[in-house]
């Protein structure tokens, strides 16, 4: 399976829509004079989703060996509007996910 169809089928189980691939873009996160991520993000229109159009997608390697591939979607929903939003959207999430619980 090519890495283009592994995420379409991981956008078909989390979002059940069909995904048809777009483009590749190339993001660049810079957080004060750091990347904090750095990754090509792939481009989906989505067909039969009853709120987002389009969804970004991408993987990132993991040192769980339980789950060495870990998938990001994100959609384009406000106030996401490009890669780079879906990109520092995910970094948040991640960021809040790794904060204790008060």
């Amino acid at each position: 399976m090519s890495y283009i169809e592994e995420l379409r089928t991981v956008i078909r189980q989390l979002h059940g829509a069909e995904a048809t691939h777009i483009e590749s873009v190339p993001v660049k996160e810079v957080f004060k004079g750091q990347t904090v991520w750095e990754g090509i993000v792939e481009v989906f229109d989505l067909v039969g989703h009853p709120t987002a159009h389009r969804v970004y997608a991408w993987a990132n390697e993991s040192d769980d060996p339980n789950q060495p591939r870990q998938h990001v979607t994100v959609l384009h929903l406000h106030p996401i509007k490009s890669a780079q939003d879906a990109v520092r959207a995910a970094i948040v999430r991640e960021f809040r996910n790794l904060e204790p619980a008060e």
